[in-house]
């Protein structure tokens, strides 16, 4: 295996454990923020059940979104929905055998690239044309944008322009999976797709793109609107009415 193979090896390891840990971390950190007030936005559901329905579309539909902006919703949730299809589209290099519904999906995760290159577009022209936005846009979330759309660009071109060994990436993949590091094919436009790809997830856990499980535990959500009915006790008030 050549010095590129076993640094792409190192590179994607380290990031997949930081990714994993990471993210890990700042949920369990999430789970213990207290929450002292009942404070669901309204018109909130009044019971656990319209709780649950009411995260499935956020979650699904991005309900929220759509009230507020209509053009940001489109834009959002075109790509949101392709990056879910390009991701279920690369599990076939992380299974042998593909599983059929990963098989089934090849062909609609392959145009949904082009979806999520053009929804990030969108997105990023956003925070230069509208007034509101681009005086509330830092440099992060301009390089957040250029960096998903560069993974974006680079994975369209290996598909379409510059075309790559898949068998040996996938085999490539496969042994870091199993421990057994195999080697990787040296083509400039992979190198840096792979690259760019570790460099998001390095930096994940600590960006905005901790909204996806940040969600579910905003009390604005996750909470039914019951004050009258039921007392609302955080965990750290209970722990400290036990002492008392």
């Amino acid at each position: 295996m050549s010095l590129l193979s076993l640094a792409y090896a190192l590179l994607l390891t380290l990031a997949t454990g930081v990714l994993v840990v990471g993210v890990g971390l700042k949920i369990r950190r999430y789970a213990k923020t207290p929450a002292p007030l009942k404070i669901p936005t309204t018109p909130a559901p009044l019971t656990t059940t319209g709780v649950a329905w009411r995260m499935a579309r956020e979650v699904v539909f991005f309900e929220s979104l759509f009230k507020s902006s209509k053009w940001t919703w489109i834009f959002g949730w075109t790509f949101h929905a392709a990056l879910l299809l390009v991701t279920l589209r690369h599990l076939r290099y992380f299974q042998e055998p593909v599983w059929a519904p990963v098989a089934l999906i090849q062909p609609f995760g392959t145009y949904a690239g082009f979806a999520m290159v053009a929804a990030l577009a969108g997105l990023w022209a956003r925070r230069f044309l509208v007034d509101r936005v681009r005086y509330i846009s830092t440099p992060s979330d301009h390089l957040m944008l250029a960096l998903l759309l560069a993974i974006g660009m680079t994975g369209l071109a290996m598909r379409f322009v510059a075309h790559t060994d898949i068998v040996a990436v996938k085999i490539f993949m496969l042994g870091l999976l199993r421990l057994n590091w195999q080697a990787l094919p040296a083509d400039p436009v992979l190198l840096v797709h792979l690259a760019l790809v570790s460099v998001l997830m390095l930096i994940f856990p600590i960006s905005k793109l901790l909204h996806a499980p940040g969600l579910f535990f905003s009390p604005t959500r996750n909470q039914a609107d019951n004050a009258r009915e039921t007392r609302h006790v955080s965990a750290w008030a209970a722990a400290l009415e036990k002492r008392s």
